[in-house]
């Protein structure tokens, strides 16, 4: 159990009121002690705080008219539509330059890979085509006899 000290019960007072069910649990049995051990002190405090629960209690809750309602509503779901338009538009703005770098990417890709698979292939073709004529070709041996 934590020891009270006349500045800590007089907060505790003054924030959650005189009624001890509403104290912190950690705090409620030396606070409850520090009133017992030391009434000249927590009686005035404790006096004051019950005058302000008693006040609180008896007040009324005013309840805001149907038309009040209707109307926070309508511009609540209005601002939030404009802010929803105004907070995407640097994210639109950025999806589509990221989409046009990708696309120039994917482009420059494309033509890189056709060229250079036409000049790596070059030397590939150039053997096939000797190949076959080769085939083809009449030998020396046959021709001089």
């Amino acid at each position: 159990m934590t020891v009270m000290t006349s500045e800590r019960f007089l907060a505790l007072v003054a924030a959650y009121g005189a009624d001890a069910r509403r104290w912190p649990e950690a705090e409620r049995a030396a606070a409850q002690a520090f009133a017992a051990a030391e009434p000249h002190a927590a009686a005035p405090a404790l006096a004051e705080a019950d005058a302000a629960d008693a006040l609180l209690h008896a007040s009324r809750v005013a309840h805001p008219s149907m038309a009040l309602r209707d109307r926070v509503i309508a511009s609540a779901a209005g601002a939030g539509l404009k802010a929803r338009r105004e907070g995407r538009r640097w994210l639109d703005r950025l999806v589509l330059t990221l989409g046009a770098g990708w696309a120039a990417a994917a482009c420059a890709g494309i033509v890189a890979g056709v060229m250079m698979t036409t000049w790596l292939t070059a030397d590939a073709q150039a053997e096939a085509i000797l190949y076959q004529a080769s085939l083809l070709g009449v030998d020396d041996a046959e021709v001089l006899g």
